[in-house]
């Protein structure tokens, strides 16, 4: 075989080396990828949501604060001004206690749900047309009828399981309209969004809420859609409920985030509909309401059939089914 010269041992000394360099730089290149990637795992990513939102409630309180303090300052007398300036300032402290409170409840459900992203995996083969979970059952055509009196008056709901459906991020979903009146005036119009997974859990996957004061609408607050800015599906009722559950309903940061917890699954219940036993009972809240605490049961074959709210002791019965 022929020998290279000294000129051409050179430059294909040259060459390896620069081949090993580059070989190296690439390797050391995928590892700091993988740190990062790992390092980012590693994060506890419900916490840090919870302390975004945090900030961002913070920021909206100042924003809040300052428009406030800016009309204050068109103000002609300065008594006024004063009054107004100390007004807006205590409004700022009720926002930014709120806006802890609001953090503390999802920190307290973070403890639950884990340190990973709230991102379910919503494949629309998955999902049945069908629900009739025990817990939730939605036959369409369906009426429920609930009444309880609050400090507002007599609340009277009729959760109304309608024949119409609604595809949401490729799934099929039951529209259900449900209407509050109190002392017979519409205070509430919403229309909800439910589909059955192939295993039996119900997911809600929106709603498109009207609050209504005088006949007119004077709110749209909790309106979301799954799929839309963020906001993720969440589960209504499990498949097979365990005590100790603990699961988001639904996910819109700052806008619709309820979490329910699976409490008991035998309690006995006794309303003007009837008498149910070995009931599934849950405890529900929110972080956009901190001091809303609400224990509901569901009964098989029928679905909820009470509301209790544990701070007033309100209740809301299941008196008809149409």
């Amino acid at each position: 075989m022929k020998m290279l010269s000294n000129v051409g041992q050179r430059m294909f000394a040259q060459l390896f080396s620069w081949a090993l360099f580059l070989a190296v730089a690439a390797t050391l290149a995928g590892l700091c990828v993988d740190d990062s990637d790992a390092a980012e795992n590693a994060v506890n990513l419900c916490a840090k949501t919870s302390r975004d939102v945090l900030a961002s409630c913070r920021s909206e309180a100042e924003s809040d604060f300052l428009l406030a303090n800016a009309r204050c300052d068109n103000l002609s007398a300065a008594e006024q001004r004063n009054a107004c300036r100390q007004e807006a300032a205590a409004e700022e402290e009720d926002e930014l206690m709120s806006c802890k409170e609001q953090f503390d409840v999802r920190q307290s459900a973070c403890e639950s749900l884990g340190p990973g992203p709230y991102d379910p995996a919503i494949d629309p083969a998955n999902f049945v047309d069908t629900i009739d979970n025990p817990y939730f059952p939605l036959t369409p055509g369906t009426t429920y009828v609930y009444e309880g009196q609050t400090s507002q008056g007599l609340e009277r709901d009729e959760f109304a399981v309608t024949k119409k459906t609604r595809v949401i991020m490729g799934v099929k979903c039951v529209e259900v309209r449900d209407t509050v009146r109190v002392d017979g005036k519409v205070t509430e119009d919403t229309f909800d969004w439910f589909a059955q997974d192939i295993d039996g859990n119900v997911w809600y996957f929106g709603e498109n809420t009207h609050e209504l004061e005088s006949g007119l609408i004077s709110s749209i607050d909790g309106t979301f859609m799954s799929g839309v800015n963020g906001a993720k599906p969440g589960i209504i009722m499990k498949a097979h409920p365990v005590v100790g559950n603990f699961y988001r309903q639904e996910f819109d940061l700052g806008n619709a985030e309820d979490f329910a917890e699976v409490t008991g699954l035998n309690s006995s219940i006794n309303v003007p509909v009837g008498k149910f036993h070995r009931c599934l009972k849950t405890k529900e809240t929110t972080p956009l309401e901190p001091d809303l605490l609400e224990d509901k049961y569901y009964c098989r074959g029928v679905g909820n059939v009470l509301v209790v709210d544990e701070v007033t002791g309100e209740r809301s019965e299941l008196i008809e089914i149409r």
